[in-house]
C-alpha cells in the first residue's frame, strides 16, 4: 500500500492540476500583497505568464487610479473569515499586460496556509457580458426610437384627416353636415392625442390619461363655442395609465359623452360643470365616470334606440372593452363605465 507521504503527494498533484484547469481565473496573494500562485486562465486573462507575476505585487493587475487604496482593502480582507464579493455595488476593472482595462467581478476568500494567511481571488472577465448588455441596451433604444417615430407619424396622419374634414366643412353650407363633420373631427383628434401622448411619453406601453384629458377637453370646449366659458370641466385622472388598446376606446368614449353634454346639456347659456373621473381599483379594474349638472336626459328618450351616432359609438366601444355602462339620467346626469384591463382586443 502506498505510504501517507505518497498519498499526500498525489493529492497535492491532483489539486494543483485542478487549480490550473478550473474554468475561472484564480490568483493567490499573500499578506504582503505578493502573487504566490495563479492558474492558466488567469495568465490568459491578464496576458502574463506565471513567471512574470509570481512574487510581484497584485496591484500591477489593477488600474493605477485604484492602486493607492488597495493595500488597505487587502488588510481588511485578511482579517475576515468568510468568502464574499469584492467591491460590492461598484464597477471593478482589471489591467492587462498590454495596458487595456476590462470589467471584472471578483470573489475573495481568506485562507489559512502553512505559509500564513493568504487571499484566494476568483476573477470573472465581464467583457462579453458587458458587450451583450450594451447590444441589448442599444436594441432597446432603437426600439424606443422606432415606437416614438411610429406614434409621431400616426399622429401626423390623423391630423391630415382632421384637416381634410375641416376643408370639407368649409365648402358646405349644410349646418347638419357641418355638425357631423365637426363631430368626426373631434373623434379623429381624440385618437391623434392618444398617439401624441405616447410620443411625448417615456413609456410607450401606457397612456398617461391625465395628460391626454388635459389636452382633449379644453379643445372640445373650443370646438363647441356656444358653451365656451359657461361650462367648467373638472378632471380627476388619479394618475391612471392605460395600455393603448384600452386608451383609444376609452378616450373616444370620453370624447363622445363630453361632446354630447356640451351640445345638449346646457341650453340657453346655462352655466354648469362637467366632471370626468377615472380611477383604477386594484390591479385591473378601471372605473370611468362622466357627469354633468346640466339638463338631464328626458325619460321618454329610449337610449337603446336613439339615432345618435355618438351614443351608438359609446355602446359599441363599451362592448369592445368588455365593460359595463350604467346611466343616470339626471341630478346629475352620469355615465359610469367599468371594465377590466387586458380584455380589449
Amino acid at each position: 500500500m502506498p505510504g501517507m507521504a505518497e498519498q499526500r503527494l498525489k493529492l497535492d498533484e491532483y489539486l494543483g492540476q485542478a487549480f490550473d484547469r478550473i474554468p475561472v481565473a484564480m490568483i493567490v496573494v499573500n499578506q504582503l500583497g505578493e502573487i504566490t500562485r495563479l492558474n492558466q486562465l488567469a495568465e490568459t486573462t491578464f496576458g502574463y505568464s506565471s513567471a512574470e507575476l509570481i512574487g510581484r505585487p497584485v496591484e500591477m493587475l489593477i488600474p493605477a487610479r485604484y492602486r493607492h487604496a488597495h493595500p488597505g482593502y487587502r488588510q481588511g480582507f485578511l482579517a475576515e473569515t468568510n468568502a464574499r464579493p469584492m467591491g460590492a455595488g461598484r464597477d471593478l476593472s482589471g489591467l492587462r499586460k498590454d495596458g487595456s482595462e476590462f470589467p471584472v467581478e471578483i470573489g475573495i476568500n481568506p485562507v489559512q496556509t502553512g505559509e500564513g494567511p493568504m487571499i484566494l481571488s476568483v476573477i470573472l472577465d465581464l467583457s462579453e457580458r458587458k458587450l451583450s448588455e450594451k447590444r441589448i441596451q442599444d436594441a432597446l433604444q432603437q426600439k424606443d426610437l422606432l415606437l416614438r417615430e411610429v406614434h409621431h407619424r400616426v399622429k401626423n396622419n390623423l391630423q391630415v384627416i382632421h384637416s381634410l374634414l375641416d376643408l370639407q366643412a368649409l365648402k358646405s353650407s349644410d349646418s347638419e353636415l357641418i355638425g357631423m363633420l365637426r363631430d368626426s373631427q373631434n373623434r379623429v383628434r381624440s385618437m391623434s392625442l392618444i398617439h401624441q401622448t405616447l410620443y411625448q411619453s417615456q413609456n410607450f406601453a401606457q397612456v398617461d390619461f391625465q395628460r391626454f384629458l388635459g389636452e382633449l377637453l379644453p379643445r372640445l370646449t373650443e370646438a363647441y363655442g356656444s358653451t365656451s366659458g359657461q361650462v367648467d370641466i373638472e378632471i380627476n385622472a388619479h394618475d391612471v395609465k392605460l395600455p393603448i388598446n384600452e386608451a383609444i376606446p376609452c378616450g373616444l368614449i370620453v370624447n363622445e359623452l363630453v361632446s354630447n353634454a356640451l351640445k345638449h346639456g346646457f341650453p340657453n347659456q346655462q352655466r354648469g360643470r362637467i366632471s370626468v373621473d377615472i380611477r383604477q381599483q386594484g390591479e385591473k379594474q378601471i372605473e370611468l365616470c362622466i357627469s354633468d349638472d346640466g339638463q338631464g336626459i328626458p325619460q321618454a328618450l329610449d337610449l337603446s334606440r336613439t339615432g345618435s351616432l355618438g351614443l351608438q359609438l359609446v355602446q359599441l366601444l363599451t362592448q369592445q372593452l368588455h365593460g359595463k355602462l350604467d346611466i343616470q339620467r339626471e341630478n346629475p346626469t352620469r355615465f359610469s363605465l367599468s371594465f377590466q384591463l387586458g380584455t380589449a382586443p
